[in-house]
């Protein structure tokens, strides 16, 4: 018979006279034999009773979920119930309060025709043709011969494949349940053929209702605090809880305290963790770095101390975000109190921000040398991290330290053809600039002149008219050796059509002169005659006049107000210009090139 206290639990095997029986651990002392003592898992054991009631049991069960939930535990509580036969005949049950004739053998694992198999240490084709091979033969005792495979999707795929013919189309008597931890690695052919029920977490009030339980049947005193430290630590699994319980109540000799159980986890003092987070978020970091060493002199381990620091992180911010977060069972009575009074202190951005120190320093710290350091390093950065300020915070600050302009009112944007955003930049008119064409005259330089009417090309040839639709075309053809070129070793002289006068700078190369001439024959189809002036270049190349607007524009950027202001207030900053092609207007280059002919 089972234990009087708890009639569904394990029974250690008898003891000789006189020798005193095996300590059975709580996992299995109190491990459930019926659905009406199995913990946590009630829609499964609603949608189980309903197919029972209505007769309408699968031939294949599937259970999956997190270790320690019970999947082995209900695979074997479905056996006896399929199983169930008592004196006025079979019929298969989930009222399992009383004890059925082929009960006692299922639960302890030695009916004949209940078979258990671990498919992490039989994982082959062969141990599958085993099975197959013996379904063909009915039950010898029972209803129905059942086959309960644990780790299932460790089969091979060769295993997996010979069992897909008998789990479709099983004989009558035969049961199918199978468990595991990886359902994303059982084949979807195999899931198809089965009922499958997903085993969920044990959520903490029913945890610590069942601890206390098992606590009050062992006659054992217990801490409240204790016990949310061992929910918390067990993660939702019942076997996990129930192992750390035992543990528990080794290490204090018989009385589960909070001393004992920070001691035996490694966890640090919850009341001292929240010192320290609040400190960090303070920027104390003198504080904060005293309290650390305190928690590791205490014998917490630094990723354990920034775990938890996490951890707390997250609570403040679900708090602030659900304020019934605060109630949670599994949480202690400092964190109940202290939690929902820094969610209204502290900013989302805060805590967001701590979140991401704290979650990629605990990586730093599994792979630090020195633990403790790096533990350090990860509050430091946090500390002073909370001193910065938010984005809408340092605009506003920074508004109000620049100066105003004279003429009151915010300073207007420069206009999309200026040139640099202060107020001596110069400004082009947003019209096209008149195209130029720079005859040479006997004793004086070229003067510009317009450009005449061109005919229309062929199509599908270009037809530059200029200078800078030439630099454009190079571009366009991916020329980038030539584009170079003509922005840095030559400028324009003279541009007709078909003919051009360029002079080159010191140092240029002159064959370019030869390449560039190919490639106006290439992409127009027609011959330019490309020349070169006697008078090597004086004036700026379209390089030169980058570079210039670019000089204009840092200097233009350095003297706004706003940017004096982020300058001095992030002492050795600099002000970076990136000048792109199309804020250059055309006008800056004809202005730059023929800008000493203008007064002639």
């Amino acid at each position: 018979m089972a234990d009087a206290l708890f009639p569904d639990a394990e029974i250690a095997p008898p003891a000789a006279a006189g020798v005193k029986a095996p300590y059975l651990v709580l996992a299995r002392k109190y491990r459930p034999s019926s659905f009406s003592t199995l913990i946590g898992q009630d829609a499964m054991v609603q949608t189980l009773r309903n197919a029972f009631r209505s007769g309408r049991i699968p031939h294949a069960f599937m259970l999956t979920g997190i270790r320690g939930v019970g999947k082995t535990t209900t695979a074997r509580i479905l056996a006896r119930a399929v199983n169930f036969e008592d004196e006025t005949g079979r019929h298969p049950t989930l009222e399992l309060d009383r004890e059925g004739i082929h009960d006692r053998a299922i639960i302890e694992g030695r009916h004949v025709d209940v078979i258990e198999m671990d498919a992490a240490s039989n994982t082959g084709i062969g141990d599958i043709r085993e099975i197959i091979d013996s379904v063909k033969y009915g039950p010898a005792s029972a209803p129905f011969k059942v086959y309960i495979i644990d780790e299932v999707h460790m089969l091979s795929t060769a295993a997996f494949n010979g069992l897909l013919k008998t789990l479709e189309e099983p004989p009558p008597y035969v049961k199918f349940i199978f468990a595991t931890t990886e359902i994303r690695k059982v084949p979807v052919t195999i899931l198809s053929r089965c009922m499958r029920f997903d085993l969920r977490r044990v959520p903490p009030e029913t945890m610590t209702a069942h601890l206390v339980d098992i606590l009050g049947r062992e006659g054992i005193g217990y801490e409240p605090e204790a016990l949310a430290m061992i929910v918390r630590a067990g993660e939702g699994s019942v076997r996990d809880n129930q192992s750390l319980l035992d543990q528990a109540i080794s290490h204090g000799d018989g009385r589960v305290t909070a001393a004992t159980v920070k001691a035996m986890l490694g966890l640090g003092d919850r009341a001292k963790s929240i010192d320290l987070f609040e400190a960090l978020m303070r920027g104390e970091i003198a504080t904060a770095l005293t309290l650390l060493r305190e928690l590791y002199d205490a014998g917490a381990d630094p990723e354990t101390v920034v775990g938890d620091l996490a951890d707390f992180t997250n609570l403040v911010t679900r708090i602030k975000i659900v304020p019934a977060a605060a109630d949670d069972i599994s949480l202690t009575p400092d964190e109940r109190a202290r939690g929902p009074e820094l969610a209204q202190k502290l900013g989302m951005r805060a805590l967001s921000r701590a979140w991401q120190i704290l979650f990629k320093g605990i990586d730093e710290i599994k792979s630090a040398g020195n633990g403790l350091q790096a533990a350090e390093m990860v509050l430091v950065r946090l500390a002073y991290a909370t001193e910065l300020p938010s984005p809408d915070e340092l605009i506003t600050k920074l508004q109000n330290a620049a100066p105003q302009p004279a003429g009151g009112g915010a300073q207007p944007l420069p206009h999309r053809g200026s040139i640099g955003p202060g107020p001596q930049a110069r400004q082009y008119d947003a019209a096209p600039a008149p195209r130029y064409e720079a005859a040479p005259q006997s004793g004086a330089q070229p003067a510009p002149q317009p450009v005449p009417a061109v005919s229309p090309q062929p199509q599908g040839l270009a037809n530059p008219r200029s200078y800078l639709e030439l630099v454009a075309l190079a571009a366009e053809k991916r020329d980038v050796l030539l584009k170079i070129a003509l922005e840095t070793q030559m400028r324009p002289v003279a541009f007709r059509e078909k003919s051009i006068e360029v002079a080159l700078v010191e140092g240029a190369d002159p064959g370019i002169i030869q390449t560039l001439s190919a490639r106006l024959k290439l992409w127009t189809g027609q011959v330019w005659g490309v020349s070169v002036s006697n008078t090597p270049a004086t004036g700026p190349t379209m390089r030169d006049v980058k570079e210039g607007l670019k000089v204009q524009a840092r200097t233009d950027a350095s003297d706004d107000p706003l940017v004096k202001a982020i300058l001095e207030m992030f002492p050795g900053s600099t002000v970076t210009v990136k000048l792109r092609e199309e804020m250059v207007p055309d006008a800056a280059y004809e202005e730059a090139f023929f800008e000493e002919h203008e007064d002639e």
